[in-house]
């Protein structure tokens, strides 16, 4: 039966409602070479964190997605302490983000030896953390993929395709969409199982139809960021009279406990989907069938295994 790999164990489509599927507990975007996350603490982190996990349990959301991975700051320790402190299950990734926060082990690394890192992480367990990486995540640059990216993506794929984890990229703009794809594939992979991160940064959206009819999933996050709710909705409708309200993604990408600044810094809440942006959807159309769609089956489908 497919389930959802959570900080709390496996959980059904039964189990859950409402589901965010890209949020980050903590993530460290200080220096580089400063690696403030090593010496964070769960105890200064859930005094942070907690409160804003419980205000969106209060809003009916039952899991959230963290965004994390190698390169900037995963602790997989810490979301499970905040996820257990709570009693809100957390999707753990393992993966690595893209230059230059590869770290000198990947650079050394093959595909095939980092390839069998994932798949310890997505069978076992993450660092000893007691948490089982459920996806992958990955990134690329906007000036095109790097030998290092490259390495990383047929990992990636290897790893993907042995175990049914999807794999989600960080793509600021759209440019190395198709390029990542094509590496993909081109491991064995299937791009019905791959996501692409931020593309509400895209202003092509001639693009985000291109993309969907390949089989992507696509996730519209940043809701209640730079972009008017107007824009988002205009491009949902697109793409829900097109066909595709099966395969898109929405979420804040907000949080964050970042160890580089003092107390964390001020955390971003995430209750902007369920408070302001929903509503504003219904108002334009959005039935309510399709939002449950869009909230609760969208990100079980695409990141249960």
């Amino acid at each position: 039966m497919a389930h959802l790999i959570t900080t709390l164990g496996p959980r059904t489509a039964d189990q859950l409602g409402l589901i965010l599927p890209h949020e980050h507990i903590f993530v460290d975007l200080g220096p580089i070479d400063e690696e403030n996350w090593r010496g964070a603490t769960p105890e200064e982190v859930i005094p942070v964190m907690a409160p804003e996990i419980e205000k969106i349990q209060t809003q009916g959301v039952t899991a959230l997605v963290e965004c994390t991975p190698v390169g900037v700051g995963r602790r997989a320790d810490i979301d499970r302490a905040v996820s257990e402190a709570t009693g809100l299950p957390v999707i753990v990734p393992t993966g690595i983000y893209r230059e230059p926060w590869i770290p000198p082990w990947a650079h050394e690394a093959t595909a095939e030896g980092l390839a069998d890192w994932m798949l310890e992480e997505l069978i076992g367990e993450i660092e000893e953390s007691g948490v089982q990486a459920a996806w992958i995540k990955v990134s690329a640059g906007d000036d095109g993929i790097t030998d290092a990216e490259a390495k990383v993506l047929r990992a990636a794929a290897k790893a993907g395709k042995a175990t049914n984890a999807v794999i989600g990229s960080h793509t600021i703009r759209g440019r190395v969409v198709r390029d990542q794809l094509d590496i993909l594939e081109g491991a064995g992979y299937t791009a019905e199982r791959f996501i692409w991160i931020h593309t509400q940064n895209e202003p092509d959206f001639a693009l985000h139809l291109e993309m969907a009819q390949r089989g992507a999933w696509l996730e519209y996050d940043a809701i209640g960021g730079g972009q008017s709710d107007e824009a988002y909705i205009q491009r949902i409708q697109r793409l829900l009279d097109a066909g595709f309200g099966h395969k898109l993604l929405l979420s804040h990408d907000r949080g964050w406990y970042d160890p580089s600044k003092p107390g964390g810094g001020v955390p971003k809440p995430f209750t902007y989907l369920v408070e302001t942006f929903l509503p504003k959807l219904r108002a334009a159309g959005v039935d309510a069938g399709t939002i449950r769609q869009l909230t609760e089956r969208n990100p079980f489908n695409a990141y249960a295994r």
